[in-house]
């Protein structure tokens, strides 16, 4: 899966998902400080799947109209620990196929999930 991890993401869990087999690129490395609208067209010019704790990339997506065609995936789950939030998002992400073309929120005990709008 192609994957866009923002700056926001921990380094464990970017490293867990490239041991995984997943093409990762990390903002916090690749593009430190970029704009979260920068972000969010280079994840969809790359159609990768964005992945942030940042809310602010839903009303990008939203109320800007930015697209997205990649999907977003905002993280809303207890951090005790960077291990713990790695095996979080790659169990996420291992457990559906359908991530493209939507906004999702994963939270400690539910996944909601809504599509994008047009572009």
């Amino acid at each position: 899966m192609l994957i866009l991890a923002n700056e926001n993401f921990p380094g464990e869990a970017v490293n867990a998902l490239r041991s995984g087999g997943h093409d990762v690129i990390w903002v916090r490395t690749d593009a430190p400080g970029s704009k979260d609208q920068a972000v969010l067209e280079r994840a969809d010019a790359e159609k990768r799947l964005l992945l942030t704790f940042d809310k602010d990339f839903g009303e990008l997506a939203y109320r800007l109209c930015m697209p997205s065609s990649g999907g977003i995936i905002l993280f809303r789950i207890s951090t005790t620990s960077p291990a713990m939030v790695a095996q979080k998002v790659v169990a996420v992400l291992d457990s559906r196929t359908d991530w493209v073309g939507h906004f999702s929120v994963v939270e400690d005990t539910r996944i909601r999930m809504r599509v994008l709008p047009p572009r």
